[in-house]
């Protein structure tokens, strides 16, 4: 039984997987640790706004076949308030696009790729730990079939998620956690009805903000702001219908296409990032080292910059015996990430019903979205931020 890797990738999601898969086109031998079942990692729903160079990553890569044959292409996104709904066009300003294709899709895509690949992924594991990361030889142990194994490694690619074990291994005198809870979530449905409009809508009304998108031609996403304690199950479609209808019917006359509604759940809100994402052989990426809210729809586009970028630094580590970009891979990674936290920061405070905000703020709110959807210079800030900031 094989118990040495280049590369020892812990977390099957979006991070892990294209990590894998990228230093699979490099030559790099990797293996991909997962504590949950595949058949949850392929069945989790969240959302995926895909940015340009998400997109292009893909495609560059081979696995971006099906996105391109089902995924929606949007060259815009409204924001609706006072009744009225205002186009950002996303690309006539930027001569970029986004992809609406969920991130689930996403994982299908890779997990196919790495078999096909014979590339080695380990469902189901409990009780992972990493040791030595200070060292040359780091190795990670861990309990698979009721047995427990140890691999050694040159380097350990921590990508699994908030609540996984690797971002613990960097020496608490060494980290530095930043965060901001939100005191709002959102309450999400999965609506089985045609789409109602072509592109994504995000909503900001004194009851609240609320979202519209899409999953397929007969799958639609929705969102409304909520308190983060609520229970789903407790909510009537019939509620859920009169939220939604309220929040986001226009003087036009422009209605929301009502249908079976088949999932419902809370989403908490929060930002968060870590600091430094490596320490020894140990490098974070994803949701391990940050969390944005979701209305900026940065998570996965985050994840997929922070493991583009450390297949490049392996790649050159590997093959040019240069450390360089290693060194260099948190500082780097993370000016890329705080644009992402303070566009989705901004995005959040601006549409949002902010509980503790004075009527004066409340007014200020408002005088910045007419801003936005009135000046081009503003619309381009908000457009180039959401395609998402070129690759470097």
């Amino acid at each position: 039984m094989r118990t040495h890797y280049p590369v020892v990738i812990v977390g099957a999601g979006p991070a892990g997987l294209l990590l894998s898969h990228l230093l699979h086109l490099q030559g790099i031998e990797s293996i991909v640790l997962e504590s949950r079942s595949r058949e949850a990692v392929e069945s989790t729903i969240r959302a995926g706004v895909l940015e340009q160079g998400t997109m292009d990553i893909l495609n560059e890569t081979g696995v971006g076949e099906r996105m391109r044959r089902e995924g929606a292409v949007h060259h815009g996104i409204e924001l609706a308030f006072g009744g009225a709904r205002h186009r950002i066009a996303l690309t006539e300003l930027t001569g970029r696009a986004i992809t609406v294709y969920a991130q689930h899709e996403v994982i299908k895509d890779l997990i196919a790729a790495r078999e096909a690949a014979q590339g080695e992924i380990l469902f189901e594991v409990s009780d992972v730990s990493v040791h030595d990361v200070d060292s040359t030889q780091p190795s990670v142990q861990f309990t698979v079939g009721g047995q427990t194994r140890r691999l050694n490694c040159d380097f350990i690619a921590g990508c699994d998620g908030f609540h996984g074990v690797c971002r613990a291994a960097v020496p608490s005198d060494v980290r530095n956690e930043y965060q901001r809870v939100y005191p709002f979530g959102w309450f999400g449905v999965l609506v089985e009805a045609p789409p109602s409009s072509d592109e994504l809508i995000y909503a900001a009304h004194e009851r609240g903000f609320a979202l519209i998108s899409t999953r397929s031609p007969m799958v639609q996403r929705m969102y409304f702001q909520c308190d983060p304690a609520e229970r789903a199950e407790t909510w009537s479609d019939e509620r859920i219908w009169h939220e939604l209808h309220t929040r986001t019917e226009s003087d036009d006359g422009w209605r929301l296409k009502e249908g079976r509604i088949f999932q419902k759940g809370v989403i908490a809100m929060r930002s968060f990032v870590a600091t430094p994402m490596q320490h020894g052989r140990l490098f974070l990426a994803g949701d391990a080292a940050h969390i944005v809210p979701p209305t900026g729809a940065k998570g996965m586009n985050l994840a997929v910059a922070d493991v583009w970028r450390l297949a490049r630094a392996l790649d050159d580590f590997f093959h040019r015996d240069t450390e360089g970009a290693l060194k260099g891979y948190s500082e780097a990674a993370l000016k890329r990430i705080w644009r992402a936290e303070h566009f989705s920061y901004w995005m959040t405070r601006m549409l949002h019903r902010l509980d503790d905000a004075s009527p004066f703020e409340q007014k200020m709110q408002r005088a910045e979205l007419e801003y936005v959807v009135s000046s081009r210079a503003a619309s381009m800030t908000l457009a180039e931020n959401y395609v998402g900031l070129p690759l470097a």
